[in-house]
């Protein structure tokens, strides 16, 4: 016989009396490793602020509906106020035969404060009792992480409003497109996470709803109030439908694929900044206390940061993906599925509202090396478009304009010069509508700065944009 097997047969079963909260109709105890199996508490825990809040607002709804005395409400409320400290003091060894935070602290407010503490589960279930926590809680990580996010923008636009007239290349494809100015480009990513932020208030809403009250399933014969629970609870009102209440986890969801929307523009961020740090770009600079070395190669600056956000964004899809598979073939109402619910949401949670704080930490320390991305941004026929737009000023029809650029780019190719370094008789080779005034659009400076319009890439307008942007945040 196995040491393993060994083991598993001195398992045996769990004490039947460790589980009265629900082993009533129970013969026998839990398999000790099916109690394990179906444990949440080394993962719900993280719970217990929320949960004990909900019960203290459920206790003072039984007390106004005559269920609870008021030495039996002051009782508990007392005993759920020493649970907390003792939690916060790491005063508690918790219990997997009471599987999880709720039964945890049930159980311990009953052994603190006698038989008043078996009252408290009336008229409540554990499952909308824990829809209630589950809510509480990702309310507050919700407003903690948009917190993180408005810090990152803070950065970006102090980062922007000093970069507005720094130019670089833009790109499509990777190649270069049009000169733009840093500026224009951090308000790019800037604009990402004004939506980004505006998804996480509107899941809010529908995070924000009190499943409290709804039971099991079907809602409780005892005369509820869920008006003043929700309330209470800071709940914009009480969820509509008793089946709907315990079973819906769209909210957790929803984080998610906001969560994951987040995750993905830091990624392209953090590609950008990766591109930007290397030695063939070296466009600009990261603290190094955002950047690690190599153990065998000493001239190695590493940007750890942003490539450990980049590989972080596919383990924040696949909880997404996993919340949806989860959801997709359950019936009405709970299942224990749903356990599995939790720890995708609380690591999509930490995941992300790390992510954003070391960007926040970061993105104001950024420094542009002007002079490279300047250098960069004469190399690959930056302002051709100008060039055409000049000839469409002067009458000639765009796509005629566009045959004589790309021409007059291929000469460039072939000599190895910008269409700036060519000369007047060079380009009036391939038109003779081309005057002297046409240098003053083939530089970067005026090309950028004749972007001057809403959302151009113009340094007015970065600072423009910057400026509007301080006032919404």
């Amino acid at each position: 016989m196995s040491a393993s097997h060994s083991a598993d047969q001195g398992e045996k079963r769990s004490n039947h009396s460790s589980n009265q909260q629900w082993g009533g109709r129970f013969s026998e105890g839990v398999d000790a490793f099916v109690a394990r199996f179906t444990a949440s508490i080394d993962f719900d825990r993280r719970l217990y602020r929320h949960d004990i809040q909900g019960s203290m607002a459920h206790a003072r709804m039984l007390h106004r509906a005559g269920i609870l005395s008021e030495d039996e409400l002051n009782a508990i409320i007392s005993g759920l106020e020493g649970i907390l400290e003792d939690i916060e003091q790491d005063r508690i060894d918790w219990s997997i035969e009471l599987e999880d935070i709720h039964m945890n602290i049930e159980a311990r407010l009953t052994d603190r404060i006698g038989a008043a503490g078996k009252k408290l589960h009336t008229g409540r279930s554990r499952n909308d009792q824990v829809a209630t926590d589950i809510r509480l809680w990702l309310r507050d990580e919700i407003d903690a992480i948009s917190a993180e996010l408005k810090r990152l923008q803070h950065g970006l636009l102090e980062v922007a409003e000093r970069e507005a007239d720094t130019v670089m290349p833009g790109f499509t494809h990777l190649q270069t497109a049009q000169p733009v100015t840093f500026g224009h480009h951090l308000m790019a990513w800037y604009e990402m996470l004004v939506r980004d932020d505006e998804r996480l208030q509107d899941c809010r809403k529908r995070v924000n709803i009190s499943p409290l009250g709804a039971a099991a399933l079907a809602g409780t014969t005892y005369p509820v109030d869920r008006e003043y629970t929700a309330s209470a609870l800071g709940f914009d009102r009480p969820s509509r439908n008793s089946l709907d209440s315990v079973s819906d986890r769209d909210f957790a969801i929803e984080f998610c694929a906001a969560g994951a929307l987040i995750m993905t523009h830091l990624s392209r961020m953090s590609e950008e900044l990766v591109l930007w740090t290397s030695a063939q770009f070296n466009f600009i600079d990261l603290p190094d206390r955002f950047c690690t070395g190599s153990s065998i190669m000493p001239q190695k600056k590493n940007p750890d940061v942003p490539e450990l956000v980049r590989g972080k964004t596919g383990r924040v899809n696949g909880h997404l993906v996993s919340l949806l598979t989860l959801m997709k073939s359950q019936p009405l109402a709970y299942n224990k599925d749903n356990q599995e619910d939790k720890e995708p949401l609380f690591d999509t949670v930490d995941t992300l509202r790390d992510c954003l704080r070391a960007f926040a930490d970061m993105v104001p320390h950024i420094q542009a090396r002007k002079e490279n991305m300047l250098e960069a941004a004469r190399r690959g026929f930056s302002t051709a478009t100008d060039l055409a737009d000049y000839l469409v000023r002067r009458g000639m029809p765009f796509r005629n304009a566009h045959e004589v650029v790309g021409k007059a780019v291929a000469f460039g190719i072939q000599e190895g010069r910008d269409l700036s370094e060519m000369t007047l008789a060079e380009l009036q080779v391939f038109s003779d509508t081309i005057e002297q005034d046409v240098f003053d659009v083939l530089t970067l400076e005026g090309s950028v700065s004749a972007r001057n319009h809403l959302g151009g890439t113009a340094p007015e307008q970065v600072r423009q944009a910057v400026l509007n942007a301080r006032k919404t945040l």
